[in-house]
């Protein structure tokens, strides 16, 4: 028996899921957040969608955000790559005068929109209109100042959108479940049967993919900002620092738990960098992310 280097494997492999993934101009990709998620709520619940995401995805219970682990400035981890020490936005409201308008790094629809991709965002929080620099969106669904809008809504929103404009690069963000971890607590029973709404609202924006013919072109990754204790969240306790990470699409491996590999530590600043990889956009500032490619087949 004649046996073949290592290397040569790995690269046959790689070779392999990169051609079973659609073309970069074909690609599309659409990050999901669901806002305040912590773990163990989510393997609570009764979350049909989000399950069926795992399972033909690769996923993490034990992802980590952002040392503040507050709502604005780990959205913009998120969306730039970089910790809040860098992008600046540190504040958690509406922007004031006073405040910075807008992160200091790249959002992910700057650097998209540059490569000359289509960007949209569906959101259900006001203080979300600091992620829309000018030019860099071509569609936004934000609240008017210190409003908020439903799930529903915003799902509805993305889900048309992806059936008419079908944008390239999406960002959608579900803010149910905060709400009620404010007013009930984290893991309270009302949160559990509050994250099978959320999960309505969720799979509303899965079913758009799939009626559009997009899920053989679309990575979905799907995650939260934070996760709380009693009826607040932040700091380093880790039930705010851990949320849950799903990726799924093409070339992904199926019901793959990331936690099996003991090297690998996913970060909210991961998003971006996974989701600026595979739409191939080239960055010319660099970013603490990493493209997770432990997700794909032959990685």
């Amino acid at each position: 028996m004649r046996f073949r280097p290592i290397g040569l494997l790995l690269a046959c492999a790689c070779a392999a899921a990169l051609c079973a993934a659609p073309a970069l101009a074909s690609r599309h990709v659409i990050v999901v957040s669901l806002d305040g998620l912590r773990p163990d709520v989510a393997l609570r619940a009764n979350m049909p969608a989000f399950r069926a995401l795992m399972r033909r995805g690769a996923f993490t219970m034990y992802a980590t955000t952002t040392d503040v682990a507050i709502t604005l400035p780990s959205h913009t981890s998120m969306l730039t790559g970089v910790p809040p020490e860098q992008h600046g936005i540190t504040y958690n409201a509406d922007p004031r005068p006073v405040d910075r308008p807008a992160p200091e790094w790249p959002t992910l629809f700057e650097v998209a929109h540059q490569a000359g991709l289509s960007t949209a965002m569906a959101v259900g929080k006001s203080k979300f209109s600091v992620l829309c620099p000018a030019g860099a969106l071509d569609t936004s669904f934000v609240p008017v100042r210190g409003s908020v809008y439903s799930d529903s809504a915003v799902a509805a929103t993305a889900a048309r959108w992806i059936a008419t404009r079908r944008p390239q690069v999406l960002f959608v963000h579900l803010p149910g479940l905060d709400a009620i971890g404010h007013a009930k607590g984290w893991g309270s029973e009302e949160q559990v049967a509050g994250a099978e709404a959320v999960d309505r609202a969720f799979a509303a924006v899965l079913r758009a993919v799939a009626h559009a013919g997009l899920t053989d072109s679309t990575l979905v990754i799907v995650s939260a900002d934070h996760g709380g204790a009693g009826k607040t969240h932040g700091g380093l306790d880790a039930r705010s620092r851990l949320i849950p990470w799903i990726a799924a699409g093409p070339g992904v491996k199926h019901d793959f738990d990331l936690a099996l590999l003991p090297a690998t530590q996913v970060r909210t600043e991961d998003t971006f960098a996974t989701a600026a990889a595979w739409m191939g956009i080239t960055l010319e500032k660099p970013v603490v992310g990493r493209s997770v490619d432990e997700v794909f087949e032959g990685r």
